[in-house]
């Protein structure tokens, strides 16, 4: 069994293939197809910090934080300059995604409780507005991206939610998302199956969790997102100067 710990290291295990392979190691397309796995994780990770959080003000701030850190390491990555506004890095995306299941939760408790209609303004306008910013914003993954972290979300804790986890992974990334596609031969016929599609094998090792955080320091825990900002540098500098 995994704890959140190590579903964090598998995930910077795979994010570090896939930028390894489009930055150092072209060629390599197995290490993009591990990489696909990296996203679902760190999305599963967002629904398993907001149930978890005593802080979600501190939680989103963090977010933003690294979110605005990483931006000229990503830039300089993916796009060689230091700015490119045409493409955000997945911290945006992880922050859209946890304000918006924080939003569904509110509408619920709402409902639930029999509130005033005009109370749902807020929430449903933080809601549009966080998958119209993903769908606009370009950020990493997009509006899909954040529907994943909705689907872990609403997904869980009931009889049978492993099956909704599945089709909806295979639906956003198999349907749902544009990219790479490999052509597959089957009985005779040439079908075309997105690389994307990988991504559902993260499901294994997120079912593998067994709800607990493991070793737990402020170092490891900021370890963790520093992570991201910190290999897109050192890479993106290996480029340029190799």
């Amino acid at each position: 069994m995994l704890t959140s710990n190590m579903l964090r290291g598998l995930a910077c295990i795979f994010m570090l293939s896939d930028h390894l392979w489009a930055t150092l190691i072209p060629g390599n397309m197995w290490m993009t197809y591990l990489g696909r796995l990296a996203f679902p994780i760190f999305a599963f990770q967002i629904t398993e910090g907001y149930r978890h959080t005593s802080d979600f003000r501190m939680y989103a701030q963090r977010l933003l934080i690294f979110g605005l850190i990483s931006e000229i390491p990503f830039n300089l990555m993916y796009a060689g300059s230091a700015i490119f506004p045409f493409h955000q890095n997945v911290m945006f995306t992880l922050l859209l995604g946890l304000l918006s299941i924080r939003s569904i939760d509110t509408v619920c408790e709402i409902i639930k409780s029999r509130g005033p209609a005009k109370s749902l303004v807020k929430p449903v306008l933080i809601l549009a507005g966080c998958l119209l910013g993903a769908t606009v914003g370009f950020v990493d993954y997009g509006f899909w991206g954040v529907m994943i972290m909705i689907a872990f979300h609403l997904f869980r804790d009931f009889r049978g939610a492993w099956i909704l986890q599945l089709a909806a992974m295979i639906y956003i990334n198999c349907e749902a998302f544009q990219g790479m596609f490999i052509p597959v031969e089957v009985f005779g016929q040439t079908i075309e199956f997105a690389t994307q599609g990988f991504a559902v094998l993260a499901l294994i090792p997120i079912w593998l969790y067994n709800g607990r955080k493991g070793k737990s320091s402020k170092a490891l825990q900021y370890g963790f997102y520093a992570f991201y900002p910190v290999h897109m540098l050192i890479l993106a500098l290996l480029r340029m100067y190799l």
